[in-house]
């Protein structure tokens, strides 16, 4: 059996709908904080587990029975690495036989402006190593999901004013990235290996502004601003601190080229080019080629 953690999240959500369309409901287990919004998922026939990564005792015997577990990463940050090692801590004590992480594709953790936000990644996965437990590692690029977040809903008026310099980024979607997990959980040969996922190209923010530009008919320039401008503006606009940092330190890795490391992994797996900036941007902000 397969457990899939995180299942009422948007990734976690993802999975288990493809997971569906591969193995039979009763093959599928998953975990969740709230029973009540995983009722849809009870209703087609997946076992339902609640627990948290905090609680110890319930997820060991959450664990219990399961093959495959799919540690889908936390966004609480409240101690992320000890939340991970209770999972991991867990799936082995219940006998689990394979361990699928979903970290973080990175040029290098150690020389990253991000490491305080997401060096844990990479702890877990070396807690998941000396656990002994059989692994596999998806390190998923940033979302092209995250570019409404950073250039924000009003776009087509304002440009994009967002400090990441020249650096490119190999944006993957959502859905994709989840397609693909659900293609290596239901087939072998993955087993001890790193995968970083990303798109098959990367795309800077300059090019962003380009390809709405053209989608639209408007000018959307792109302004790559002083960081301290930049933490200033979003001072302004009253958003919470920690917003604003997780903002300022992505664009520097951004800027930094740190998401710059476009692989043919996840279009492999998929069997097909992932999608592209023009597809992404058409979707997300209702636009079509004028």
């Amino acid at each position: 059996m397969i457990l899939v953690t995180g299942a009422t999240g948007q990734l976690g959500g993802s999975v288990v709908e493809n997971l569906l369309t591969k193995v039979p409901a009763s093959e599928i287990a998953v975990l969740v904080r709230d029973a009540a919004k995983a009722e849809h998922l009870a209703a087609q026939g997946v076992d339902v587990r609640v627990s948290s990564y905090f609680d110890k005792a319930s997820l060991a015997s959450a664990l219990q029975g399961i093959e495959k577990v799919l540690l889908v990463s936390s966004n609480d940050f409240n101690d992320r690495l000890g939340q991970h090692k209770n999972v991991v801590d867990a799936a082995k004590n219940a006998g689990v036989k394979h361990i699928l992480y979903t970290g973080v594709a990175m040029k290098d953790i150690n020389e990253s402006p991000l490491k305080p936000l997401l060096g844990d990644h990479f702890q877990t996965e070396d807690y998941i190593k000396e656990s002994g437990l059989t692994y596999t590692f998806l390190q998923n690029n940033l979302y092209f999901e995250v570019i409404p977040m950073f250039v924000g809903a009003g776009v087509l008026e304002t440009g994009i004013f967002f400090p990441a310099g020249n650096g490119k980024v190999a944006f993957a979607a959502r859905q994709e990235l989840a397609k693909a997990t659900a293609t290596i959980l239901t087939t072998e040969g993955h087993e001890n290996k790193t995968y970083p996922l990303t798109g098959s190209e990367a795309y800077s923010f300059a090019e962003i502004a380009v390809e709405l530009s053209t989608l639209s008919g408007k000018n959307v320039p792109y302004v790559s601003p002083e960081p301290a401008a930049f933490e200033g503006a979003l001072k302004q606009f009253g958003l919470p601190e920690g917003i604003i940092l997780m903002s300022v330190l992505f664009a520097a890795a951004v800027k930094n080229e740190d998401f710059d490391q476009p692989s043919p992994i996840l279009e492999t797996i998929l069997g097909h080019k992932t999608m592209p900036l023009a597809a992404f941007l058409k979707e997300a902000f209702a636009l079509e080629t004028v």
